[in-house]
């Protein structure tokens, strides 16, 4: 069973096209303003467009407006779409509730939409009933192409890192409840920026892109701005472009060749840095910020010293869409490992464990911090046999102390350590001493990649960075 986006993905490779062909019965394109006249509209458009059609897209507001028998034809023009070309219902729904499952029963169950817009500004639980059905798929209202999305979207958000917009916060959220490969993202091309920074932010994910056609946006720089890796992920909207020409057929058959023209020619902006172990995890390093699980600003850590950086991922807890996501990110790392189970380090680690052997499907024990004075008195929790590999899973990496403690207590019951896998290290010495004791510690971030990252890409003030770089070589925590 494939998922919305993955049937996006299988046509837009068969057919080589990116175009969303809008089915738009303005009034005043009609011969005559009838539920007739706009079923005879559409049809026309997707008869003469669907061999290019990535997509269709009608709009429910123009057959809204025509009462009751528009309801019926906007139904008979989804049904008339060929079956192997997805739809998506441009009806930018947002409610509550019975309402929102009411909303959702119509478009897929009713109308027989595949996908629906979806404005996400009442939260996940207005968007859970169109996530139900796996072969659905949503598009989420992010950046609109519209002028006046500057009013609220580019409202800037307060935090301890350069001020985020609520349109980064949304395109962050989509990566956090998205989990399912069912939530894709609306973006005007008519704001490369934005379409250039929701794109590092979801490099993944499949955008809607309005604001080709008849607003002006530039092709070139949109391909450049908004396309995967893959020189997919950009679904090119265009409505009166097509419908209003003479010949919508040629319209969309030229359309398709300059968007196939634009992607030869596209580098895209958005490739995903190297680590020195995979993938950078782009989402993730803007899920930490988002969480709060790295602040900036001045802490007094444990050992008394006033840091200007502080990395605390016990608050992963309360935010599963980014654990999971965490833990995708560590099953990914733990493919390229061999052993037999894996152990979580409490207390941080641990939930992180836990998530990972649930999405991987590894075995799981875990080191208690100290030993049970009733019942077994075991120091190692779960089934296991002595000789076994194990990886050890915790959330960071500074010195290597607590590392050693869990990696004794695995040794004493004849279980063998060879690897550890953090999320960040903070490249303090814990590596080099781990590999003292043959040991490979491996991370999907070290403190520098994200510095780096963070300064590149301007989320953070430069004499902020300078002031952490400062901090971790004036107190040896820089030792890469």
């Amino acid at each position: 069973m494939l998922s919305f986006f993955e049937k996006l993905d299988q046509r837009a490779k068969s057919i080589n096209s990116l175009l969303c062909v809008g089915l738009d019965p303005h009034l005043e394109d009609l011969p005559e303003q009838t539920g007739a006249a706009a079923r005879d509209f559409c049809l026309r458009l997707i008869e003469s467009t669907h061999t290019y059609a990535l997509a269709f897209k009608p709009n429910s507001a123009f057959f809204e407006a025509l009462g009751v028998e528009g309801w019926e034809v906007l139904h008979s023009v989804i049904q008339a779409v060929p079956d192997d070309i997805p739809v998506i219902l441009d009806a930018k729904r947002g409610d509550i509730a019975s309402t929102a499952q009411a909303y959702a029963h119509a478009a897929f169950n009713v109308l027989g939409a595949d996908a629906i817009t979806l404005s996400p500004y009442l939260g996940y639980d207005s968007l859970s009933p169109f996530l139900e059905d796996p072969e659905k798929g949503v598009f989420l209202l992010c950046k609109t192409s519209n002028p006046g999305s500057v009013d609220l979207q580019d409202l800037p958000l307060g935090g301890h890192y350069r001020l985020m917009m609520v349109y980064e916060k949304v395109a962050g959220l989509a990566a956090e409840w998205g989990t399912g490969n069912n939530i894709g993202l609306v973006v005007g091309a008519t704001f490369p920026d934005a379409l250039r920074r929701v794109r590092e932010m979801a490099p993944d994910q499949w955008l809607l892109a309005p604001g080709l056609g008849a607003q002006g946006a530039d092709l070139n720089t949109a391909m450049q701005a908004g396309l995967r890796e893959d020189r997919l992920g950009l679904l090119i909207n265009v409505s009166r472009g097509i419908s209003r020409a003479e010949d919508p057929s040629k319209a969309a058959r030229d359309l398709t060749l300059r968007f196939r023209e634009a992607q030869e020619a596209t580098i895209p902006h958005a490739k995903r840095r190297k680590t020195r172990e995979g993938h950078f995890e782009t989402p993730l390093v803007e899920g930490l910020l988002s969480m709060g699980c790295v602040r900036f600003g001045e802490f007094t850590l444990k050992s008394g010293i006033v840091s200007p950086i502080y990395i605390d991922l016990r608050r992963l807890v309360a935010f599963p869409g980014w654990m999971s996501q965490v833990a995708a990110a560590y099953v990914r790392l733990l493919k390229t490992l061999k052993f037999d189970r894996i152990a979580g380090l409490p207390y941080a680690g641990l939930p992180i464990a836990t998530a990972v052997s649930l999405q991987g499907n590894y075995p799981m024990i875990y080191p208690r911090k100290t030993a049970k004075s009733y019942g077994t008195s075991a120091d190692i929790e779960g089934v296991f046999e002595a000789g076994e590999s194990i990886v050890l899973i915790d959330d960071l990496a500074t010195t290597g102390g607590s590392k050693f403690e869990a990696i004794d207590k695995l040794n004493a019951v004849g279980l063998v350590v060879r690897d550890v896998v953090v999320l960040i290290d903070r490249e303090s010495g814990a590596k080099q001493a781990l590999a003292q004791r043959g040991i490979r510690m491996h991370s999907l971030f070290t403190l520098t990649q994200l510095l780096d990252y963070w300064e590149e890409t301007n989320r953070l003030p430069g004499e902020q960075i300078m002031r952490v770089r400062e901090f971790l070589t004036t107190t040896g925590e820089s030792q890469a």
